[in-house]
């Protein structure tokens, strides 16, 4: 064997033994957050049925919050990210599922379902995300969370709006930890999904 494939069956060796290092990272993986919906209250549950049928679209996300990540903004309106943080999913389709579950806690129409039956379904809502980020002060207190959704309510039939709804909560975050910061992102998309959940009960139950 030449001098030359010698030393090149070592460094097949060589590489097939370390490339578990090589290739392979110790890294902690990101934590996973949750946006949970509100408990069913009773008032809810006494209500009148709504005899209507809602198919919630996926929303649109604002350029930038448009993924898994969790945002911050700061004085300077720089956007960034927490580190080692992620919501379960992204956020379009986090809030999609988060709609669809408020309405089954805390409004009694016949059915909400997600998009995908949308023609299935006597009307449509449509929200816009235009903020949805942890937004930070000149201090070092905690952020103040800012939820401000654009909302759009109308029929399947001919695609007629009937209203629209612009909800927007800033929510102060009790701590600088993740899990507190997390609980004011929840806090402010309940109060803004509370608003627009209102309204739509409102109308579709005159119609």
């Amino acid at each position: 064997m030449s001098r030359q494939a010698t030393l090149l069956l070592l460094l097949t060796f060589a590489l097939a033994g370390c490339g578990g290092s090589l290739f392979q990272t110790k890294a902690a993986p990101p934590a996973l957050y949750l946006l949970s919906a509100s408990a069913a209250t009773p008032a809810a549950a006494a209500a009148p049925r709504i005899a209507a049928d809602l198919a919630v679209i996926r929303p649109r996300v604002r350029a930038g919050l448009d993924t898994d990540r969790i945002a911050a903004l700061y004085p300077d309106r720089r956007l960034e990210y927490f580190a080692d943080a992620r919501w379960s999913g992204p956020l379009d389709e986090v809030i999609q599922q988060l709609v669809v579950q408020q309405f089954h806690a805390t409004a009694n129409l016949r059915n909400v379902s997600v998009e995908a039956s949308v023609f299935a379904s006597n009307y449509w809502l449509e929200i816009e995300v235009a903020d949805f980020q942890a937004e930070y002060s000149a201090g070092a207190a905690p952020p103040v969370v800012h939820v401000h959704f654009l909302a759009r309510i109308g029929t399947s039939a001919d695609r007629h709006m009937l209203a629209v709804f612009d909800a927007n909560a800033q929510v102060a975050a009790t701590d600088n930890r993740m899990s507190a910061i997390v609980d004011g992102y929840n806090r402010a998309a309940d109060q803004a999904l509370a608003e627009i959940i209102s309204g739509t009960v409102q109308v579709l139950s005159t119609r």
